[in-house]
Formats: structure tokens, C-alpha cells, sequence
């Protein structure tokens, strides 16, 4: 019986010996689990717009362009050309998902269908829009924005010529501009990100002598700092 006993209890021994290494890894491999997970986690919270944060971005893209006037000038309407724009943009978000955007832009633009062949005619823009980020807690944010700004335009000679037979000289003008966009933020880091966007906006005039609103677009694609 006391033999029994002892090749039993040795039995037992052997079975935990065998078992102990494993039960000791298992805490092991349940925390370093837990810590991806946690990092993971962490990781995707970061990269994600939050609320009382700023950021700065650069952009730059194409600009398509509209007619200047609303008629004829020497037989030829004259036309915003289409051409590249740049610019910086300021972002500061109330909450995670309402934010103000103050943005100044610049395209080096031309006036086409002119006597002259092409005149120069730089374009500065400054807009201030309410965003609307529809995804805000995940790494591609997806956002709407709306706004108004004022435009000013640079036209480097004159355009000379007639309407409805009447002879006219237009200069640049200034006026009032909104758009209307949407686009999409990609986090690359926790704090730096890029961004593609289409955006229409209106603008009242451009030159003088003329009644002609234009309808715009611009495309671009920026690249911004979270802080």
C-alpha cells in the first residue's frame, strides 16, 4: 500500500512539473497581449482630430478657372485660365467634430482670350470656414467645410476692347468670394497628417466693367501638424 502511495505521488509530481512551465507563461503571454492591444488602442486614439486642437497645414493644387464677363470683348469673352493655386491653412477644432478654418491662398492665374494673347492675373484668396468632421475618431478623417472670405485680383495690363460695339477698358477688382468643399485627412504619424480636398467657390467679380460672378474649383492636396 505505502508503495502505491509513492509511485502515485510521483505520477502527481511529474504531471505539475510538466504543467508549472506553462501556467507560468501564460500571465507572460495574457500582458504582452494586453500591451499591443493598449498600444494599438492609444495609437488610433492619437491619430484621430480631437476636441481643443490646432493645426497648420500647406497645400497646393489646380485652379479651374470661368469666364471673366459676362459678354463678348473684340468678339472673344475673356476667362479666368486654369492654373495652379498654393496656400497655407489654419485649423482649430471647438470639439472633435466642429472646427473654424482660416485659410489665404494664391494662384499665379492669367486672363486668356484677351487681344493681347495672355495677361497676368495673380488671384489671392481668404476664406474663414465652419468644418464639420464627419469621421473624426478614426486615422482617415472625413470632413465637409463651408465659408466666405474676400478675393483679390492682380491683372497686370488692362483689357481693351469693345462691347456691343461700345469701347471699354477693364481693370481688376476685388470682391466678395464663398466656397464649399469636402475632403479627407490621413494620419501618417500621431501628429502629422495629409490631405486631399475639392473645394467650388464663387467669387462676385474679378474685373471691372463687368457684372460676371465666376464658378471655380480647386483641387489640392496639403500635408499639416497637429499640436
Amino acid at each position: 500500500m505505502s508503495k502505491a502511495n509513492s509511485l502515485d505521488r510521483l505520477l502527481i509530481a511529474r504531471d505539475l512539473a510538466v504543467t508549472t512551465p506553462s501556467l507560468k507563461c501564460a500571465p507572460a503571454t495574457c500582458g504582452l497581449a494586453a500591451s499591443i492591444a493598449l498600444a494599438l488602442c492609444g495609437s488610433r486614439a492619437a491619430a484621430e482630430d480631437q476636441a481643443r486642437t490646432q493645426s497648420i497645414e500647406i497645400y497646393g493644387g489646380e485652379l479651374f478657372g470661368d469666364s471673366l464677363t459676362d459678354a463678348p470683348v473684340s468678339g472673344r469673352t475673356p476667362r479666368l485660365n486654369d492654373n495652379a493655386i498654393f496656400g497655407a491653412r489654419y485649423n482649430y477644432n471647438f470639439t472633435d467634430m466642429w472646427g473654424l478654418q482660416l485659410s489665404g491662398g494664391y494662384s499665379p492665374n492669367r486672363a486668356a482670350r484677351v487681344a493681347s494673347g495672355k495677361d497676368n492675373l495673380g488671384l489671392t484668396t481668404v476664406d474663414l470656414d465652419a468644418v464639420w468632421n464627419i469621421t473624426p475618431h478614426y486615422p482617415i478623417v472625413g470632413y465637409v467645410l463651408a465659408g466666405a472670405g474676400y478675393a483679390w485680383a492682380n491683372l497686370d495690363i488692362p483689357i481693351a476692347g469693345e462691347i456691343n460695339g461700345r469701347p471699354v477698358i477693364l481693370r481688376d477688382s476685388n470682391g466678395f468670394t464663398a466656397n464649399v468643399g469636402l475632403g479627407a485627412k490621413y494620419y501618417v504619424m500621431n501628429n502629422l497628417y495629409v490631405n486631399v480636398e475639392a473645394r467650388y467657390r464663387y467669387l462676385n467679380r474679378l474685373v471691372s466693367d463687368s457684372n460676371q460672378s465666376l464658378n471655380t474649383a480647386e483641387t489640392t492636396l496639403g500635408v499639416g501638424w497637429r499640436f
